[in-house]
């Protein structure tokens, strides 16, 4: 942690800018010096002695000298005949030579690496100058704050000051557009400087105004932060106005400032100005007798005084105090044309600003007159620092305006106190010196170890000297404090200095900001590098401290030493325990002592014995100076890092050991083993899938020595304690201590021993023990044999240890030991090891309670109660889990909706509430996209198998053999068993209708996340009509209907209402949030919904309540009640207003799938429409009584243009004619042949007469010459008269066509055309055969037509004639044919 210099920007095109400001001149400009290097004769000794002092070394910067020497010859010194300024917050720079200036701007770019990093690149090049013969002589950049709430402390805009040797103050834009120009005295301008607000650090600091000051050869002008930062907004603004405008006039506003004439010093080249300041009362007396003599008068209050400091000649240094009110705030005067004609100068000034009386000639005028310069007010001198040899070159401000540097001409750097007026520092040996300041604050963490850490933070000042002539860069602590950092730079730096911050800043502004300023920065022409200094807090602090320090610095070498992977192990101990023992900090070293710990590549070794080294050098020690929490730290990880060898060293011996004792207890395991061995087989091998994992998350890989440490804590007892880290953490150290046992590879016994040696609680490694167990479930499943005698080893031992179980539990409670087995089972999504964990715990549980027994002479029976009652309840729920999640394991065919499976466990189950099991089922029916159909199936099929339930062992030994013989069968019948079985295990929880209800709920759910899948919605539907109980469908359908449906269902109902017809997809989407089809298949099944609504509804009078129960192992379930609970507990409906709903659902079905136009709504009266939508358990005012003709005839036109759209389209379909039908599915869209008697159906609850329905229908099928279809409807038509006559007509129209309009007429055709009665052939020449969708008949089906007719028409009806003459017309063309 020392000095560091940071590059932070790079600019862009530097060779460019050299080239264009020194564009005249041929050759470069090359610094003229009148004595080389070696002749220079300045006194070293002072700086040669701090060079070699040990407490600083010279660090090399990002410069080497070569490259310096290489680009010396092309650069040169040009950069120090510039004249230079860098805005502080580093966003934009000035050089400017002679007349021409260069702007450069950031700008962010990422570099080769990727990385995001600023740069300065040109933005604005140009001549500044207006003047013949004025030359840039001093610029400055300031940033102007943001005047927006939402600001953080970034600049609005940066102003860019720049005065001239005509002594011409001009104000620029970033951009180079000029904003103002004063004029405020005729001598050139030596030196610019701004003073910004800075936020008081103590109560007792006085607030000090923003200002900037310009330095003439002999008067000094002050101009007001405030009024400076107005007029250049006003400014700003004003010239965004003109340029919008096309107008380049802008009239600058009056600035207020003070101008004085410095006296008593011959000459002046710099300036500070420290601020206003107010004396103590012992300094004003002191002052007062001084300069006034003994009579002098005293005020009351000390007087408030702007300080200025001034070098130069005669004497060296001079000390300026103005007495604020001395005198008035002048007025730049500026508009002198305008002020002749108006009373006030300042009313004058505003009014140019804003722009009355102004025309181009008056401005023109203004520019060539020059400005009246206002006469300086006299100030004298008060005292100096008299040398009369010495010259001074230049002053730098400190931040605290409490010190300052001065630079000479005899090559010495002076220190300042400004209060007292003394040189309290001089440096030797900088001749050219630039300098600049820092101001550090104390970091947080050095505050909290300080012992006033309740004070306001420390600041350290530190002052940066550059000396070009000898290219180094130097930090000195202040006021008398050592060098503390050096580089070298090159010779042709600048050193740039702002000493300022953002105008237009003050106390209630700045809250909460993060000012983004750079202090100093060191801009090396040759690389174009801008580099700032970092200098830590601590190197401020005093000798007494800097122990500290050197400890600060040993850390980070021993950090730079850990991070580094090339060093051989025996190299890096060596290295680490030199460097740890040379810290005396104790808690410094307790910091590397961590540091070291906590490392990944340091090895075991490495570690214990550095750690042993420090342990003993703290033991050498006087103990009273020994920090204990140290000593307690070194002991404390000397303890876990031997525990980790000696387990790391069991897990590698060869040598195993055999328990004899456990081969006869697990009898009882084996049996329950070979019993669930087909299920565990089935469950093992979809759970040993291949899935993608990272190499490093491998259970296999090794746990290093600084995760062990990190997990473990030494009590205050020597006892150890695992700290409960994240899931993988926590398996990750339970694999490294116990999965070796439990392969059989380690002794147990011996590893169980050392682990109880160490402390570490029982209950603790039971924990570690059961999730290593659960984590490498596949390895387990794959020897569970093997796997379960060593996990019952562990178990008894562990169950023995001492804390284990409690030595007064009572056999009759629960003991905690096993309940946290128990626990932890219950809570695993590991079906298959829980299971066998449960087996081995149980058995375990058994022969630890029989021994107790025994041990107090009881009877056996009275102390296997409770206990063992748990585990009979756990193991069968863990064998009930285990095909459940076989099952849910099972993978779903490739695309199929839903996701992967949740896994379950006894806990989530019984978390799910009674509908728990139910739902994770249902998921799985929905992934797998089961048929219903297939569904009813498989539970018949397991309702058959439950008759034959009852079989001894021998039966199920055969099935297990069967599960060998299925890996030949389909993998589709394997899952049919599988869910078959499943359902046998939850006989109550998965009965048919449950399971039915619950696939309907999760269909519907699915679609309504995506109403798209109209198919899924259908599903639901088919699914619901399956429930056999119609209290649940009843419960179920009105769930759906006012969830789901309803909302869907009216916005559709009002967007075919509102377009009159079938809406296109565009719009569906928007209103109803799916496409026209899915909208087409979402309407029928909201028919079919309704109509086993209205079926449930009337069947439930007639069917008891349904009870609905749960295995007696998951009676313990707490959660949301299932869907079918929540069915039974819905309200009857009111069937009159389902069946209007109804109504209206067939009739917009009807009208999507044909597109007929209509407005469905306006198909009901009043009553009708208010009914809609309504809540279908609420009794609504429902139409009654005839309804007004007008509707009816709209309803009578609406089913009649439904009919004729059928017939077209089963015109397509060779199905009806052939006498087969079309699969009658709830979409099988307009061919479906329950059409008419839907149509039937509505014109009965509708008030249309069905009759003229069917003779529309038998007309249009003839029409379409359907006629096999019409002669079946024909014959329930009632009125055969009417439809005689109508056939009539289109038997005319097909003879008109065959005779007139064939494209093949023969000439039998035209003879018996001739041969025709003139009525019949009047009548025939008057017939239209274009209204006929299908002329071309055969002309047996007419002469089958006109039989036909003749049946139907009475002898004595008008046309019965006609009917005769066409019958004989047919029959001789039959006959000629």
């Amino acid at each position: 942690m020392s000095c560091s210099l940071l590059e932070f920007c790079r600019l862009q095109e530097f060779k460019t800018v050299r080239d264009y400001l020194f564009q005249n001149q041929k050759t470069e400009p090359v610094e003229q010096k009148s004595q080389t290097d070696n002749e220079l004769s300045w006194d070293t000794s002072d700086w040669e002695s701090a060079w070699d002092n040990g407490n600083s070394k010279l660090e090399d910067a990002t410069s080497p000298s070569a490259v310096e020497g290489e680009a010396t010859d092309q650069c040169g010194p040009w950069l120090q005949d510039c004249v230079v300024s860098l805005s502080p917050c580093s966003d934009l720079l000035v050089v400017a030579r002679e007349q021409k200036a260069v702007f450069l701007s950031a700008k962010w770019r990422t570099d080769d690496g990727g990385r995001e990093e600023m740069t300065l690149a040109v933005s604005w090049s140009g001549s500044l100058s207006t003047d013949e013969g004025e030359c840039v002589s001093s610029s400055i950049c300031i940033p102007l704050a943001s005047q927006k709430r939402s600001s953080t402390g970034r600049p609005d805009w940066t102003c860019v000051v720049v005065g001239f040797t005509s002594g011409y103050v001009r104000f620029y834009t970033e951009n180079g557009v000029l904003l103002l120009a004063q004029l405020l005295h005729e001598d050139p301008v030596l030196r610019l400087k701004c003073r910004t607000y800075e936020i008081p650090r103590h109560p007792g600091v006085t607030e000090q105004h923003e200002e900037l000051s310009i330095l003439y050869p002999a008067a000094l002008v002050t101009i007001d932060g405030f009024s400076l930062f107005q007029s250049l907004r006003a400014c700003r603004n004003q010239v965004a106005r003109a340029a919008a405008a096309g107008s380049d006039v802008i009239q600058p506003p009056p600035l207020a400032y003070k101008k004085w004439a410095l006296q008593d010093m011959d000459t002046i080249v710099d300036h500070s100005s420290v601020g206003i300041m107010t004396l103590s009362p012992f300094d004003q007396m002191k002052n007062a007798s001084i300069l006034g003599g003994f009579n002098a008068s005293v005020k009351g209050s000390p007087p408030a005084m702007s300080q200025y400091v001034t070098v130069g000649g005669g004497p060296y240094t001079g000390f300026y105090y103005a007495v604020e009110g001395s005198s008035q705030p002048l007025l730049s005067h500026v508009a002198l044309a305008v002020a002749s004609k108006l009373t006030s100068a300042l009313f004058s000034a505003a009014s140019g600003w804003l722009g009355w009386n102004k025309n181009k000639h008056e401005d023109e005028a203004i520019q060539k007159q020059k400005p009246k310069v206002e006469p300086a007010t006299p100030l004298g001198i008060r005292y100096g620092l008299p040398d009369s040899r010495r010259h001074g070159e230049s002053i730098c401000l400190s931040p605290c305006n409490t010190l300052a540097g001065v630079t000479d001409d005899f090559g010495r750097v002076t220190l300042l106190d400004l209060a007292r007026g003394f040189a309290i520092r001089m440096w030797k040996g900088y001749r050219d010196a630039q300098l600049g300041w820092l101001q550090v604050p104390e970091e947080r963490g050095d505050r909290e170890l300080s012992p006033s850490a309740s004070l306001p933070r420390r600041h350290a000042l530190f002052l940066v000297i550059y000396a070009p002539r000898r290219g180094i860069l130097e930090v000195w602590a202040m006021q008398h404090g050592p060098r503390v950092g050096a580089f070298t730079v090159g010779k042709h730096c600048r050193l740039l200095y702002a000493g300022y911050r953002l105008m237009g800043v003050n106390s209630v502004t700045s809250q909460g900001w993060q000012l983004h300023t750079q202090q100093v920065c060191l801009l090396d022409p040759i690389t174009g590098a801008l580099r700032t200094v970092n200098i830590p807090f601590h190197l401020a602090l005093s000798d007494k401290k800097s122990e500290r320090a050197k400890d600060m610095h040993l850390l980070k070498k021993l950090t730079t030493i850990l991070r580094s992977r090339d060093l051989e192990p025996d190299v890096l101990e060596s290295e680490v325990r030199s460097t740890l023992l040379d810290i005396k900090h104790p808690a410094i070293k307790k910091q590397g002592l961590e540091s070291l710990l906590s490392n990944k590549n340091a090895p075991v070794s490495c570690l214990t014995n550095v750690t042993c080294a420090l342990f003993s050098s703290l033991k050498l020690q006087d103990p009273e100076e020994v920090d204990p929490g140290l000593l307690q730290l070194c002991s404390s990880q000397l303890k876990l890092l031997q525990l980790y060898t000696n387990i790391q060293q069991l897990h590698t011996a060869a040598d195993t050991e055999d328990g004899p004792e456990t081969l006869d207890s697990l009898e009882g395991v084996e049996e329950e083993l070979s019993r669930v061995g087909p299920t565990l087989q089935r469950y093992a091998q979809l759970t040993s899938r291949p899935s993608v994992s990272f190499a490093e998350d491998s259970p296999d890989v090794p746990l290093p020595a600084h995760t062990f440490l990190s997990q473990m804590d030494c009590t205050e007892d020597g006892q150890l304690k695992v700290n409960r880290g994240s899931e993988s953490e926590w398996s990750q150290l339970g694999n490294f201590i116990f999965w070796g046992c439990l392969c059989g590879k380690s002794p147990l016994r011996k590893v169980c021993d050392t682990l109880q040696e160490a402390g570490i609680s029982p209950q603790q490694l039971l924990s570690l023990l059961l999730s290593v167990w659960f984590q490498r479930e596949k390895e387990v499943l794959q020897k569970p044999q093997e796997s379960v005698r060593n996990l019952h080893t562990l178990l008894m031992i562990l169950s023995n240890m001492t804390g284990a179980v409690e030595e007064s539990w009572d056999p009759q409670s629960i003991s905690p030991w096993w309940q946290q087995v128990r626990h932890t089972c219950v809570q695993s999504h590991n079906a298959g090891a829980a299971l066998l964990a449960a087996f081995v715990a149980h058995r375990a549980a058994k022969t630890n309670i029989t021994s107790r027994a025994d041990s107090k002479l009881q009877s056996e029976w009275e102390a296997v109660s409770l206990e063992l009652e748990q585990w009979v309840v756990c193991v069968r729920q863990l064998e009930d889990v285990l095909v459940l999640q076989t099952l849910l394991l099972v993978p779903a065919p490739s695309g199929s909706p839903g996701g992967a499976a949740t896994p379950c466990s006894i806990k989530t189950l019984l978390e799910g509430g009674t509908g728990g099991i139910t739902d994770s089922v249902s998921k799985w029916v929905f992934r797998h996209n089961l048929v219903p159909e297939q569904l009813k199936e498989i539970l018949h099929k397991k309702e058959d198998k439950e008759a034959d339930e009852k079989q001894d062992q021998t039966t199920k030994e055969e099935g297990g053999e069967g599960k060998e013989e299925e890996k030949q069968h389909e993998g589709t019948d394997r899952t049919a068993e599988l869910l078959a079985a499943v359902c046998q295990r939850f006989a109550h929880s998965l009965s048919p209708d449950l399971l039915f209800a619950h696939c309907c709920w999760e269909y519907v759910v699915q679609w309504n996340k995506d109403p798209e899948e109209g198919p899924y919605l259908c599903r639901a539907v088919e699914h619901l009509k399956l429930v056999s109980s119609p209290h649940i469908q009843l419960g179920i359908c009105t769930m759906m209907w006012s969830t789901f449906i309803v909302k869907r269902f009216s916005a559709a109902a009002f967007l075919i209402e509102k377009v009159g017809k079938a809406p296109k997809d565009r719009l569906c989407r928007r209103d109803v949030g799916m496409g026209d089809k899915a909208m087409t298949t979402f309407l029928g099944c909201c028919v079919q919904l309704l109509q086993i609504l209205m079926e449930a509804d009337s069947a439930v009078e007639e069917v008891p309540l349904p009870e609905l129960s749960v295995e007696e192992a998951w009676c313990g379930a707490e959660g949301p009640a299932s869907i079918a609970e929540l069915a039974l507990e819905q309200k009857g409906v009111h069937y009159p207003l389902v069946q209007h709903h109804c109504l209206l659902a067939s009739l917009l079905h009807a009208a999507m799938t044909f597109s007929v136009k209509v407005k469905p709504l306006s198909l009901f009266d009043s009553k009708g429409k208010n009914a809609f939508f309504r809540d279908l358990t609420t009794i609504q005012l429902m139409p009654s009584g005839d309804m007004d003709p007008g509707l009816v005839s709209l309803r009578q036109e609406f089913l009649l243009r439904v009919l004729t759209a059928w017939v077209q389209a089963i015109d397509d379909s060779s199905g009806l004619a052939s006498g087969t039908k079309p699969p009658t599915l709830p979409t099988n869209g307009p061919r479906a042949d329950w059409w008419p008697s839907l149509c039937l159906e509505l014109g009965s609850l509708l008030q249309v007469n069905p009759d003229i329905l069917r003779r529309h229908l038998v007309c249009q099928l003839y029409n379409q010459a359907l006629d096999l279809q019409a002669e079946e409807v024909a014959l329930e038509v009632e009125d055969k008269d009417v439809l005689g006559s109508q056939l009539l007509v289109l038997t005319g129209q097909r003879l008109c066509y065959s005779l007139l309009h064939s494209q093949s007429q023969t000439q039998a055709a035209m003879e018996l055309l001739a041969r025709l009665p003139p009525t019949l052939c009047t009548w025939l020449k008057a017939m239209d055969p274009s209204e006929l969708r299908c002329p071309l008949v055969p002309l047996s089906q007419t002469s089958r037509l006109v039989s036909r007719l003749i049946e139907m028409l009475p002898e004595n009806h008008g046309q019965y004639s006609l009917a005769l003459h066409l019958m004989e017309a047919v029959d001789v063309l039959a006959t000629e044919d």
